[in-house]
């Protein structure tokens, strides 16, 4: 603990915190207000402004490519964004955790254990899954803590607020219990990827390394939004693919451009039937796997495995998956899955990570539109209102704009000159509204350049 509490209440001395790690000074002041409010809460809630506390700035991403790509094996377009968490968080001495979620004004309190059972559709579904995960990896946490939370990321928009809660709450009860110098963290945590990967695996529920694994959230994704959340840097999109997690290249934003994220309005939640639809594609992913291992002996673990097994293994896979037959899909649904991740995740990506390399945005354009169509073609994970705002956004003169994220609702991004960002969104919230006057009640336009990876102040 490199502070007190009552050092989060100086204002400007948080901003320039923030600003040394990169984040913009807007966005530094934005967030030294949240930090403060979250160091009232504590106090209000009995905590001595000369206790010392542990304080982590968490952002969400943008997905600039790779709808669910990352647990198929494939690779992903990434970069934070300048809108987060604000986590504080106190040590105590006995095992109690309590949770104080101001925005709304909300409390969780547990004790930590590998035998929480956290509730479904609740927001402390995530602190408490981090919680149990833990107990059951590192013998080292035996402390609970005082923990107070804010955030400016719109919750259930595909801006990864479920996962920033995950690596915000690890990142907070390892510190107060020195999680990182115990043997079982050393043995299989070695970098800032080997964190995503194993934070991935506490949401989705699988073991990494020898670290067990157990129910997660109920979600089976991967571990993209972590790796953003935790490896991208300011300025800058980043490629990695995963299973495992492996770094490719860094492609700098063209500085005089910018992304406006559009929030929908429509919640990309993961939670009852909204899980479903999420989990489905994830399924018809590794049912296709399933059949090309029955089918040639193999024990791939994944589609980027499969592909990559022989020069002619994709025309292979296609040819027999057009005559599969399974319990549960056709084979025009395991095929389309198939072709959707071929595109994207072994064609798309490094062209349009290529053309944005070269400042080439016209090509760069080209290549996101073709993504957003076979996500709705393909993937089948659009809704009206993110396919309307993708075209809209081009049409108003975005440089390129997709929906992102589990989909099934939540955000696009569009890349625009930073001269004509407020013009832009004001043509863009006029036409969305005009089309969905009731989603777009909901909606949030929010501009941003890639911001900075989670850090501690």
């Amino acid at each position: 603990m490199s502070r007190l509490l009552k050092s989060l209440f100086d204002k400007d001395e948080v901003t320039e915190l923030m600003e040394s790690s990169s984040l913009s000074r807007l966005e530094s002041s934005n967030k030294a207000e949240l930090f403060a409010d979250c160091a009232a809460a504590l106090k209000d809630n009995g905590i001595s402004e000369d206790a010392g506390v542990n304080a982590f700035y968490v952002p969400g991403r943008i997905e600039v490519l790779g709808k669910h790509t990352d647990y198929a094996g494939g690779r992903s377009f990434i970069a934070a964004v300048e809108k987060g968490f604000c986590i504080v968080a106190v040590p105590r001495k006995d095992n109690l955790v309590r949770i104080f979620n101001i925005a709304g004004k909300d409390k969780a309190e547990f004790e930590v254990s590998q035998a929480i059972q956290p509730p479904l559709g609740h927001w402390s579904n995530y602190p408490m899954t981090a919680v149990r995960r833990l107990a059951k990896n590192f013998s080292a946490l035996v402390s609970g803590a005082d923990i107070a939370f804010l955030s400016d990321l719109p919750p259930a928009s595909g801006m990864s607020s479920s996962s920033a809660m995950i690596v915000g709450f690890f990142l907070v009860l390892a510190e107060c219990n020195q999680i990182t110098d115990s043997q079982q963290y050393k043995d299989n945590i070695k970098s800032k990827e080997d964190l995503a990967g194993y934070l991935g695996t506490v949401e989705n529920g699988q073991s990494f390394g020898t670290l067990q694994g157990d129910k997660g959230v109920g979600t089976f994704g991967g571990s993209e939004d972590h790796t953003a959340i935790l490896c991208c840097k300011a300025g800058t999109i980043s490629q990695y693919s995963y299973c495992p997690l492996q770094f490719e290249q860094d492609v700098g934003m063209p500085v005089s451009y910018q992304f406006v994220v559009a929030s929908s309005g429509v919640a990309a939640e993961k939670t009852g039937s909204a899980m479903e639809k999420y989990n489905r594609l994830s399924e018809l992913a590794n049912s296709a796997v399933q059949i090309w291992n029955k089918m040639t002996g193999r024990e791939d673990p994944h589609l980027a495995a499969a592909i990559a097994s022989a020069p002619a293994a994709a025309e292979t896979i296609r040819q027999i998956l057009e005559g599969a037959v399974h319990a549960r899909f056709e084979a025009k649904q395991l095929l389309d899955r198939f072709e959707y991740f071929l595109a994207e995740s072994e064609q798309i990506i490094p062209a349009a990570a290529d053309s944005l390399s070269k400042a080439d945005t016209a090509t760069f354009g080209a290549k996101v539109d073709y993504s957003q169509q076979l996500a709705e073609i393909l993937l089948g994970n659009q809704v009206p209102q993110t396919v309307f705002l993708a075209k809209s956004a081009r049409r108003l003169g975005a440089a390129a704009s997709t929906a992102f994220g589990a989909g099934f609702g939540g955000s696009v991004w569009a890349m625009v000159k930073i001269s004509n960002t407020q013009k832009f969104i004001e043509e863009w919230s006029a036409e969305y509204k005009n089309k969905f006057p009731d989603a777009a009640d909901k909606a949030l336009f929010i501009p941003t350049r890639p911001g900075p990876a989670a850090f501690a102040l």
